[in-house]
């Protein structure tokens, strides 16, 4: 019969596998819950609306106009593209002429690109006004591309005009280039040649090693290889415009490409200058709970490599010393405007910042596009 004291050590080793087991099972659920948390940014499919979009229902079309549900985001100013599965369209501003109900919003219907919108339909509003390519939606003759890059060639249009100052425009999460395509007509008009490259991650585009969204962090070297082929191809300088994610590309590769001499500018639309908040914003949209969220940007961490400019040998914005112009507002609620707000206001001599009130995330020039084409007028010309 075995002693007392053995049987206590037995209770021991259960009790302390059994805690042990729960701890290693607990730790296991952590970081499964943290992985999940973080797909909400790191592997947001191109095109698709961000977690941060609501979704709204077709309640009729007539005669130019579109019923839509009553939403903060169904009464935005400005002009949108409103997609959802199997359609797109463009929408006005919101009718004056016309009585709304308490729970619908009526805005000017502009056209159908495609599909049919129907009573019941499920949509959501997008920065994209445009879809196709710059020939078969704005008439402008372009020339379909293959950049070489790091992981494989990346398809890109290029729109010729007579300056040898380049474009290069890069869109960012949860867009396609498509998106260029809302400023193409305007440096068009200003004879600006403009690039508008894919990235990994895009439509016929290599996909990272990983799988994931790098929030701009590698990214970027796909803007470095575009801007590579604009020298070779006989661009004198290059300003850098990017949305999103692509302005987070755009400030890496004015400070670490081999050919940033050639960097006259940069042009940031609602920038991700800290990727963290953004992360975080990305996962509580997607309804992860607050206790998570920490994981969540462990996760990211742990998965990519991400850390910032905390990191050893990371590039701080103040090495960035080119003319700047950032368009961003307080309604961004993907990327904080108060890092946009902050970084202009500690270097007053090269960043001015054009804020835009009641514009969601990427969409400052559909809520505005008078003042901000002027705003972008104003910055571009001394650089041409």
């Amino acid at each position: 019969m075995p002693s007392d004291r053995t049987l206590e050590n037995v209770r021991t080793a259960r009790a302390t596998a059994a805690a042990v087991t729960a701890v290693i099972g607990a730790g296991a659920a952590a970081v499964a819950a943290g992985r999940f948390a973080s797909d909400a940014a790191l592997r947001m499919p191109p095109g698709r609306p961000l977690p941060t979009e609501p979704r709204l229902t077709v309640h009729s079309t007539a005669a130019g106009r579109v019923s839509l549900t009553r939403d903060l985001a169904a009464l935005r100013p400005g002009r949108y593209g409103l997609a959802g599965d199997g359609f797109h369209a463009v929408v006005g501003p919101v009718r004056d002429d016309t009585v709304h109900s308490a729970d619908t919003v009526v805005r000017s219907l502009e056209c159908v690109t495609h599909g049919t919108l129907e009573p019941g339909d499920r949509a959501w509003f997008t920065p994209n006004l445009y879809v196709g390519d710059p020939r078969t939606a704005l008439g402008l003759d372009h020339t379909d591309l293959d950049i070489p890059g790091e992981l494989g060639s990346l398809p890109a249009w290029f729109v010729p005009a007579a300056r040898d100052t380049w474009v290069i425009a890069v869109h960012g999460i949860g867009t396609t280039r498509e998106h260029t395509m809302n400023l193409m007509e305007v440096l068009h008009r200003h004879r600006f040649p403009v690039l508008a490259p894919a990235h990994r991650g895009d439509p016929g585009a290599p996909r990272s090693p990983d799988g994931l969204h790098h929030l701009g962090e590698t990214e970027w070297r796909d803007l470095d290889a575009a801007m590579h082929h604009a020298v070779r191809a006989g661009a004198r300088q290059v300003v850098l415009y990017g949305w999103s994610t692509g302005a987070t590309m755009a400030l890496r590769a004015a400070a670490r490409s081999d050919v940033r001499a050639h960097v006259a500018g940069l042009v940031l639309d609602s920038p991700v200058l800290d990727w963290e908040a953004t992360l975080r914003a990305l996962a509580a949209a997607g309804r992860t709970p607050g206790v998570l969220l920490p994981l969540a940007v462990r996760a990211a961490q742990g998965r990519t490599g991400l850390y910032g400019d905390r990191s050893p040998g990371a590039v701080h914005l103040d090495r960035v010393a080119v003319p700047t112009q950032i368009f961003h507002g307080p309604d961004d609620t993907v990327a904080p405007w108060r890092f946009s707000r902050r970084l202009a206001a500690d270097h007053p001599n090269t960043i001015t910042l054009h804020t835009v009130a009641d514009a969601p995330h990427a969409a400052m020039w559909n809520a505005d596009p008078q003042a901000y084409e002027e705003a972008l007028r104003r910055f571009l010309t001394p650089l041409m």
